[in-house]
């Protein structure tokens, strides 16, 4: 099989695309102040209860839960279900 060697060649996108003016330098402008430190927020400890659900992903469902925890996917709603009702009991 030959390869394709007659295509039309295409212009790039790069220039058919304008590029916005440049902004003016704002020269009277005062120097930036010095900001407080922001405090990090602090990480959410893992909920005790569980809370278990289910969640299609394509053909594929599967049980998932607020604490992180995923079940293995299957095509089955119901055994992802049960999945999910047998994590929560844990």
């Amino acid at each position: 099989m030959e390869p394709h060697t007659e295509a039309t060649p295409a212009p790039p996108l790069a220039s058919s695309v304008p590029l916005p003016p440049p902004r003016p330098a704002a020269e009277d402008s005062a120097p930036p102040q010095q900001q407080p430190p922001q405090q990090q927020p602090q990480p959410q400890p893992p909920p005790t209860a569980h809370t278990a659900s289910t969640a299609d992903r394509g053909s594929f469902c599967l049980a998932v839960c607020a604490c992180g925890w995923t079940g293995p996917a299957r095509r089955s709603r119901d055994l992802a279900r049960k999945d999910a009702a047998r994590h929560a009991t844990e």
